[in-house]
């Protein structure tokens, strides 16, 4: 999860707002991320362990922003447009 201790967030924060300048397109965010993982499992060590939890932590990201960003902007835009889906659960 990315609710770090508030205390470690503004260390971690210039870097990402220093960065974030230069990440213009996708592949400079797949980039980014790419070469933060790969520096990580390298300073960690490459083997099981750091890569099943390289690809957790991918995964809770993504399940992250679609339930805090995507989920809502559906929503709006379910309202803004009308629903698709004509399943429901009742």
């Amino acid at each position: 999860m990315p609710y770090i201790e508030r205390i470690y967030r503004p260390v971690i924060d210039k870097y990402v707002d220093h960065l974030g300048g230069f990440l213009k397109s996708e592949g400079d965010l797949n980039y980014a991320i790419t070469t933060l993982l790969n520096k990580w499992i390298m300073d960690e060590g490459l083997c099981y362990k750091n890569l099943n939890s390289a690809i957790g932590v991918l995964e809770c990201v993504k399940q992250e922003l679609y339930r805090r960003v995507a989920a809502p902007y559906e929503d709006i835009k379910k309202e803004e447009n009308g629903d698709v889906y004509q399943i429901t659960s009742e």
